[in-house]
C-alpha cells in the first residue's frame, strides 16, 4: 500500500485510505483479540481450520483472512495462509517477544480524545509541565501500561546493548525508565554494572516488580520523583532518556539534558532515544503523532527534530554528539559525552 501515501496521486484514493485508518486498526486489533496469528502459527492454515480454531463461521474467517492478507499481515499461497515475518515474530502469543498486549492497550486504553482531536486543538489554556499532566496516574495505571510495554521495552534494550558497548561503565541512570528494561538488560549482560530507574512515584512501584521478576533487585534500584523538578542521583557514567522525549517542550527537554550533564561522572555518556523528526521536520509521521498526542494531555510536549536534540546536548556541554538511526528512521538515538575533568 506504500504507493498510496506518497502524495503523487491524481485521484482521492490516498485521502480515502487515510480516512479509513481507523478501520485498518480495527481489523488489526480484532485479529489479535481473536488469536488469529497465534492459531495460524500453530497450524490453522486454511479457512476451515481458521474458522474452527477461532470459533467463528467460515464466512467470517474468509472475510478476516482475506482482509489481513490484503494488509500484508497474512501471506497466501493457494488456499494456505501463513503469517508475515514480523507478525510471526511479534504477534504469536506465548513467545518471549509477544507484543499483543501493547496493541490491545492502545485500542482499549488510549486517550479517547483522538475522536475529538479538533476540540483539543482549539484549547488555549497554558500547557502543563509533564509531572502535572500525569499527576493523576495511579500504580494500577502504570501497571496496566507496562504490561503491554514491557516486551517492547526489553526488545529495545537488547537492541541497544547489542549496538553500544557499555561494559566498562559502572552506574546507569535511566530517566523515565518505566519497567526498567535498559537497566535490567545491562545488569544481565555486564556483571559490574548497576542501574537506577528515575520515574514518577506510581511508576517506580511497577519498576520494582519487573526488576524483581527478572532477578535483578540487588543491582537495579528505583528512585521516585519528577526529574523535571527534583535533583538527580549523582555519579552515573551512563544516562538514558528513552522513549519519552515528545512529552516535553523544548525548554524542559533542554533543562533535563543540562541537569544530566551536571549530575553525571566525568567522561560519561548520555543516550537520548525516542521518535524524532527529520532535520527538515517533514517526517516521519510517528514522531509527529506522538507530539500531537500531548495536545490531549494538555502538556507542553511537542515533536523534536534530530538537529534540535543534538543542539540540546551540545548546549549542555556534551561533545562528539552523534545522530544514529535506532530502529530505521522511526526511532533515533542521539549520543554525547561529558568532557573529562
Amino acid at each position: 500500500m506504500e504507493d498510496l501515501f506518497d502524495g503523487s496521486r491524481q485521484d482521492s484514493l490516498r485521502l480515502q485510505m487515510l480516512g479509513w485508518g481507523d478501520k485498518l486498526s480495527a481489523v488489526f486489533n480484532a485479529a489479535i483479540e481473536l488469536g488469529l496469528f497465534t492459531k495460524v502459527s500453530e497450524g490453522a492454515h486454511t479457512i476451515p481450520e481458521i474458522a474452527q480454531a477461532l470459533d467463528i463461521t467460515r464466512l467470517n474467517a474468509k472475510r478476516l483472512a482475506d482482509t489481513c492478507t490484503a494488509m500484508d499481515l497474512l501471506r497466501r499461497q493457494g488456499d494456505i495462509f501463513t503469517n508475515a515475518p514480523d507478525v510471526e515474530r511479534y504477534l504469536v502469543e506465548g513467545r518471549r517477544n509477544y507484543q499483543g498486549p501493547w496493541f490491545q492497550w492502545w485500542r482499549k486504553k488510549d486517550h479517547p480524545g483522538w475522536n475529538n482531536l479538533a476540540e483539543h486543538l482549539r484549547r488555549k489554556e497554558t500547557p502543563r509541565v509533564i509531572g502535572d499532566a500525569y499527576a493523576s496516574h495511579t500504580v494500577e495505571d502504570a501497571r496496566d501500561f507496562h504490561e503491554g510495554m514491557f516486551a517492547i521495552g526489553m526488545g529495545a534494550a537488547h537492541l541497544f546493548h547489542r549496538t553500544v558497548d557499555v561494559s566498562r561503565r559502572n552506574l546507569i541512570l535511566d530517566l523515565g525508565g518505566g519497567s526498567g528494561h535498559y537497566c535490567i538488560v545491562a545488569a544481565q549482560k555486564y556483571p559490574n554494572t548497576q542501574g537506577i530507574v528515575f520515574d514518577l512515584p506510581p511508576v517506580v512501584e511497577v519498576t520494582r516488580e519487573y526488576v524483581a521478576q527478572c532477578g535483578q533487585s540487588d543491582r537495579v534500584t528505583a528512585h521516585a520523583g519528577d526529574f523535571t523538578k527534583d535533583p538527580f542521583p549523582q555519579g552515573a557514567d551512563v544516562v538514558f532518556l528513552n522513549g519519552n522525549g515528545t512529552i516535553y517542550g523544548a525548554e524542559t527537554l533542554q533543562s533535563i539534558v543540562k541537569k544530566a550533564y551536571k549530575a553525571m561522572a566525568p567522561d560519561g555518556e548520555m543516550h537520548i532515544i525516542f521518535e524524532m523528526m527529520d532535520e527538515d521536520m517533514t517526517g516521519p509521521v510517528n514522531a509527529a503523532l506522538f507530539g500531537l498526542y500531548e495536545a490531549m494531555m494538555g502538556s507542553q510536549g511537542q515533536p523534536h527534530s534530530v538537529a534540535e536534540v543534538k543542539s540540546y546536548m551540545e548546549g549542555a556541554g556534551f561533545v562528539d554528539v552523534g545522530i544514529h538511526n535506532f530502529i530505521d528512521k522511526y526511532i533515533r538515538r542521539v549520543t554525547g559525552y561529558k568532557r573529562p575533568d
